[in-house]
């Protein structure tokens, strides 16, 4: 059963780089017919990515934007699974629509974008390190036809080894899960995970995975060092496979720290990070005010501003662990 119980506020970020700029909505009524592309980073099917385009839409709808009499949505869905020329594909088909606008979902298909067009706007929501992945210049002044909302700042991978250490507390070993062709900012996160780690007398290492296949293997090496315990990267392949991943840490006995609610809906121990469809309804804000004009290199790229611990009771009880009354008490969300 899954408890959705409202608790305080659990914002754990610490020295903040990205502040979230307000988003001024104008209010004047949509002219003509707009355009506008989306493409996602999950399978079409994926329920996931689904309520991400659900969330969108009805924040367009909610300022004013009427599908089929004042704008009109495209939406390809450029999974994990799908090889450079797919997303090459799919970034080109969009862009030949003449868009007035493309929201890219992830790194790898902005990525793709950035090399498409330096002219068509492109919003991005959930990436991770765009000034490191040469899409904006800084946050305040993106500096070209890109800007957007990143899914959360680099000190979030301390965060998840504090709460490894707060719910696991015998845990001394911790790998990073990640795929680089599909994380390629994993540098990003790497060096906050391994200065949290040493605080904590964790030792850190790196388990890269390439393929599905090597899921198996990289988590069953963890489950062999003493004390082992697993941290998820927020990863469009780890999104794609995360059933796999959750069930395969449980079966091994591996406490594992993962970045979305939805790892923890899906039998992950505990999940921390920024609420996805909060971002997708901000960034309809930001499509509105382009829609209307504003050039993208005049809007700051944003960081999130809502957050969800989950914790699942029953893997813990699983996993032989006795959350800590405090956890519980600042979990937005409890499955019990």
């Amino acid at each position: 059963m899954v408890t959705n119980t409202r608790r305080r506020e659990f914002v754990f970020m610490l020295g903040s780089t990205a502040a979230a700029w307000p988003l001024a909505a104008h209010a004047q009524q949509p002219v003509g017919m707009r355009r506008i592309g989306m493409l996602m980073a999950y399978a079409e099917r994926d329920r996931e990515g689904q309520a991400f385009v659900a969330a969108f839409r009805e924040a367009l709808a909610k300022l004013g934007w009427a599908e089929s009499r004042s704008i009109q949505i495209d939406v390809r869905w450029a999974s994990a699974s799908s090889n450079a020329e797919s997303r090459l594909r799919f970034a080109q088909d969009l862009i030949a629509l003449h868009p007035d606008l493309i929201v890219s979902h992830g790194t790898p298909n902005t990525e793709t974008l950035h090399q498409q067009t330096r002219t068509v706007p492109v919003l991005f929501v959930n990436v991770s390190d765009p000034i490191g992945s040469g899409f904006v210049t800084s946050f305040p002044k993106p500096g070209g036809n890109i800007t957007g909302f990143i899914t959360m700042e680099p000190t979030m991978a301390g965060k998840w080894v504090e709460l490894l250490k707060e719910i696991a507390p015998g845990v001394t070993n911790c790998a990073l899960l990640f795929n680089p062709k599909t994380a390629p900012y994993a540098d990003y996160f790497v060096g906050p995970f391994n200065d949290a780690a040493a605080s904590l007398a964790v030792k850190a290492s790196i388990a890269k995975v390439r393929d599905a296949g090597e899921l198996e293997t990289a988590i069953t090496a963890q489950a062999r060092e003493p004390n082992g315990s697993l941290v998820v990267m927020p990863d469009t392949f780890m999104t794609l496979h995360r059933a796999k991943i959750t069930a395969l840490a449980n079966q091994h006995m591996l406490p594992a720290v993962y970045p979305f609610r939805f790892y923890s809906t899906s039998g992950g121990l505990l999940s921390y990070g920024n609420d996805s469809n909060d971002s997708f309804r901000r960034a309809a804000a930001y499509a509105d005010r382009i829609l209307r004009g504003d050039k993208p290199s005049a809007l700051p790229v944003q960081a999130p501003v809502k957050f969800q611990l989950v914790i699942n009771l029953k893997t813990a009880t699983l996993l032989h662990l006795t959350v800590p009354t405090s956890l519980i008490v600042a979990a937005e969300e409890v499955i019990e």
